[in-house]
């Protein structure tokens, strides 16, 4: 029987290709988004919603409708966004409301998910941010939910966190993923200092596969002249 992951934030530039990744390796893929990913073999599609709450029991209640008692092997949650601005930016609030909605309410949602629907010894991995590691002063919304991210990863590795026996969190710490939107944002940046998105899916797929295991719970992706390096934090 294929194995299972659920990927949030699957119609997502790195979602997208952690979708790929998974199916080419004979895995069964369900996607989460906005959108529907066309590779999915199932597609949960989520409305804008103002209730946190709402948003986990609409998500909940369609993953056990595709599930149909079936367990999963991995949560992948690769959801999130950016917006910058400081204390006192006109829409500081708005889009630390926002950043909260795409990084802390999915990582917090596909927590659920994996200890409802996670086989014992599975992966949940979520997505924080090197930057928010120390203080962001020029985004502090977004500085904000990805530490809060961070948070959760060390809560859910702890014993009576309520996930599944020998779980494997982790976390990862991107700088800047190479993403067509970031090279349409930023044009003139050097490329070769930003992650891949293939390397990071592959990287995935091999701890959900167990060929390798996370060095550590929070883990750094650093890129330099098209090298890129997994440092524990």
């Amino acid at each position: 029987m294929a194995k299972r992951v659920l990927v949030y934030g699957g119609k997502g530039a790195l979602g997208c290709t952690a979708v790929s990744q998974f199916k080419s390796s004979g895995w069964w893929v369900c996607s989460i988004d906005l959108v529907p990913n066309e590779h999915a073999d199932a597609n949960v599609v989520v409305g804008a919603s103002e209730s946190w709450t709402h948003q986990a029991d609409f998500v909940e209640g369609k993953v056990a409708e595709v599930l149909r008692n079936e367990k999963v092997d991995a949560v992948v949650c690769v959801a999130g966004g950016w917006a910058g601005g400081n204390a006192a930016s006109k829409d500081f609030v708005k889009n630390t409301d926002l950043m909260y909605k795409q990084s802390v309410w999915t990582s917090v949602i596909s927590s659920q998910l994996a200890a409802k629907h996670m086989n014992e010894g599975g992966l949940l991995l979520l997505t924080g941010a090197k930057a928010a590691l120390s203080g962001t002063p020029g985004m502090i919304g977004y500085g904000m939910a990805k530490a809060a991210v961070h948070q959760l990863v060390h809560s859910l590795s702890q014993h009576g966190s309520g996930l599944p026996k020998d779980t494997t969190v982790v976390g990862i710490l991107p700088i800047t993923l190479d993403t067509p939107a970031n090279r349409a944002a930023m044009a003139g940046a050097d490329f070769s200092q930003w992650t891949p998105l293939d390397f990071v899916a592959r990287l995935i797929m091999d701890w959900a596969e167990k060929k390798e295991k996370p060095s550590s719970l929070l883990l750094q992706l650093t890129t330099e002249h098209g090298q890129t390096k997994v440092v524990g934090v």
